[in-house]
């Protein structure tokens, strides 16, 4: 869930990011293939008000979170921009990610925008990760994490997009990065913008159906809401080639007929 509002200015831990190790000399040289490039991770940090709280010692038990929240960046940033050299990716101006673990009601939430220094909050319920069940809890965490850190790096039309379609892209990328909770399913309760795991679904069969099937379809509406304020004709059309109420009816019937 994201909130577009300001944040706060609290002190903040920084988290110590690991750092590869050297490689160590070889008697033989070897060819191998070159890295990809990698995306810069941008400095983070974490703070615990209730660091007794159950929540806090299921997640801390479970997730090394100063290499866990680097890894779920990458992938966030792999799923909607490819690569950082690609002519495409214009990465938003987020300096800063700070992760919040504390009591309160829901899941989770982000603030910031882009406007105020690029800084972002990830405000995670310690009281919603106490309730998970122990053979859920460390890809629980990393599906929320993984959500809320795609509001700190998609675009969305200047403020403009429908919420359904920012937390749909979210869930899409939970999809994608095959952290989908064992409850999800395929649904078209709700219409198209319904948000979450049923637009995340929806987007899956517009990108596999529509597109290339890699998460070109996804990438091309992240790239046209750096640019442009959502217009819903000219959106679909631009991005997917037909308009939102026929592709929707197409994946109603997809949907009906067992998702085959």
């Amino acid at each position: 869930m994201t909130v577009p509002q300001p944040p706060t200015s609290p002190t903040t831990t920084p988290l110590p990011i690991t750092k590869p190790a050297a490689a160590c000399p070889a008697d033989t040289p070897t060819t191998t293939a070159a890295a990809p490039p990698s995306f810069t991770i941008p400095p983070l940090s974490l703070q615990i008000p209730t660091l007794t709280h159950p929540g806090a010692t299921a997640l801390l038990s479970n997730t090394i979170i100063s290499t866990a929240l680097p890894k779920h960046i990458t992938t966030v940033l792999t799923h909607l921009y490819v690569s950082p050299k690609e002519p495409t990716t214009h990465l938003p101006p987020t300096k800063s990610v700070a992760l919040f673990l504390r009591p309160m009601d829901g899941v989770a939430y982000t603030i910031g925008t882009q406007a105020v220094d690029g800084a972002k909050e990830i405000h995670f319920s310690v009281d919603y990760i106490s309730r998970i069940a122990a053979a859920r809890v460390k890809d629980e965490i990393a599906g929320v994490l993984v959500h809320e850190l795609v509001h700190c790096f998609q675009y969305n039309g200047l403020n403009t997009c429908p919420s359904g379609l920012i937390e749909g892209i979210a869930d899409w990328v939970r999809l994608r990065a095959k952290l989908a909770p064992p409850h999800w399913k395929r649904s078209t309760d709700g219409g198209w913008a319904a948000g979450y795991e049923k637009t995340g679904f929806f987007l899956e069969w517009l990108d596999q159906n529509k597109g290339d099937g890699k998460g070109g379809v996804v990438r091309k509406m992240n790239e046209w809401l750096r640019k442009n304020k959502y217009q819903e004709g000219k959106f679909w059309r631009e991005c997917v080639g037909g308009e939102v109420g026929g592709l929707w009816k197409e994946y109603g019937k997809f949907v009906a007929g067992g998702g085959k």
